[in-house]
């Protein structure tokens, strides 16, 4: 069963929240934080993007990048831009988007539920970039940003969450820049909060990265290691544990995560349709954009038109996990059959769309010349991604997208 613990959260102000919050480190370049930052002297963007304060063109990766990082945090604390809470305590963290709330737990994780296989990932992680993450957290001593988490939804913790968001007054409540709503509640009562521990003890069996893996393993990694090194070492001391955010399954929706080629491997278009209808029924869908409609339906656009494609029963398995993706049938039959792209951490070639962006930006990079051709999948579904981690199997790369994005800054781990 799952270990999740509360924890002394170090917090912005009510007054500064504003400023202090900002989107994850990994979804925007140096010059898109700096432009964010513009203005915020409290910006934890100065922290999770330090090199917005140092010379253009440093390596975000040097030394000089990380001690900026947490000279930075030390000054947010030494100017009361973050305060620690007195007492350990769970959180609240709702987010709205297009006028549906979800609502997740805000608690600290156990870094041996990950060895055990408690914490269930669903994507390959990176050595380099779990490295990344874990000297920025060394060297802050801290989780920064917290992991994405998901878990079968339990009833009465559905119910402890409503009766607090009912009947306590927020306290943090704004729409952001770009237009999603955050709302932040710190849980005060200690039985309420032993309640949620418990309930995760007995009901939960299992817990699903959503968004983070490279955090979830830099970070269980550096509980094990500090661990190891300690021979006074209980397991349980604060730094085993580290930050996430922990929605029911049923509240949460992945969205489409498409992608974009730059070539057709040397085909002309003729060709290149007449492979495609091997494996596909093609239909012309003129020139407005066509959204997929069902599991196994892609649209694909190429030379000004969308065309609609269903994939042949020979081309899926329903009752596989892996076989019943989509992303796998492309990446089978069209990315690496017809396209020769057969690895899509490494290829050049192609390049991934987050769903949030719209299928316009698929034909805006193809009519530009960019692309040759793009396609639009159908979202997975989160029994998909369940089923895929219960399974011990790994999703092909970049096949979820989630919607919006955790918040920056609401609230820090420290690890002593």
């Amino acid at each position: 069963m799952a270990v999740v613990k509360p924890f002394k959260g170090l917090r912005p102000p009510q007054e500064l929240v504003e400023n202090v919050t900002c989107l994850p480190y990994d979804v925007m370049n140096s010059q898109e934080a700096a432009e964010m930052a513009s203005g915020k002297k409290e910006s934890l963007l100065h922290v999770t993007r330090a090199e917005i304060d140092l010379p253009e063109g440093t390596d975000i990766h040097s030394e000089a990048v990380y001690a900026k990082a947490v000279s930075n945090f030390k000054k947010m604390q030494s100017e009361a831009w973050l305060v620690q809470d007195e007492e350990a305590k769970f959180y609240i963290y709702a987010q709205t988007m297009n006028g549906r709330t979800q609502y997740g737990i805000v608690g600290c994780a156990w870094y041996q539920d990950y060895f055990n296989e408690i914490i269930l990932k669903h994507e390959l992680t990176r050595p380099d970039k779990e490295e990344d993450r874990m000297i920025i957290t060394n060297n802050t001593n801290a989780n920064i940003e917290p992991v994405f988490f998901s878990y079968k939804a339990v009833p009465e913790i559905d119910e402890i969450v409503n009766k607090i968001v009912t009947n306590q007054v927020a306290e943090y409540d704004f729409v952001a820049d770009d237009g999603f709503g955050h709302h932040f509640w710190a849980i005060n009562d200690a039985s309420i909060n032993k309640r949620i521990e418990e309930l995760f003890e007995t009901k939960v069996p299992f817990m699903y990265v959503a968004d983070g893996h490279h955090r979830t393993a830099g970070a269980s990694r550096i509980g094990k290691e500090r661990t190891e090194n300690n021979p006074n070492a209980t397991g349980k001391e604060e730094h085993c544990y580290f930050m996430a955010v922990i929605f029911p399954d049923n509240q949460l929706k992945i969205i489409d995560y498409n992608r974009v080629v730059k070539d057709l491997n040397g085909h002309s278009k003729e060709e290149f349709m007449n492979l495609i209808v091997e494996n596909f029924v093609v239909q012309d869908m003129g020139t407005e954009i066509y959204k997929p409609a069902s599991l196994h339906e892609f649209s694909m656009y190429i030379d000004k038109h969308w065309y609609k494609l269903n994939a042949k029963p020979n081309t899926y398995n329903d009752d596989d996990p892996i076989d019943i993706l989509d992303v796998n049938v492309l990446s089978k039959y069209v990315l690496d059959d017809i396209l020769g792209i057969t690895d899509l951490r490494t290829s050049q070639r192609i390049d991934f769309v987050g769903g949030i962006r719209g299928l316009g930006e698929l034909s805006k990079r193809v009519d530009s010349g960019e692309m040759a051709v793009a396609f639009a999948l159908y979202p997975v579904s989160m029994d998909q991604l369940i089923n895929i981690a219960d399974s011990g199997n790994i999703m092909p790369p970049k096949t979820t997208w989630f919607e919006p994005k955790l918040r920056s800054g609401l609230v820090i781990h420290k690890l002593d």
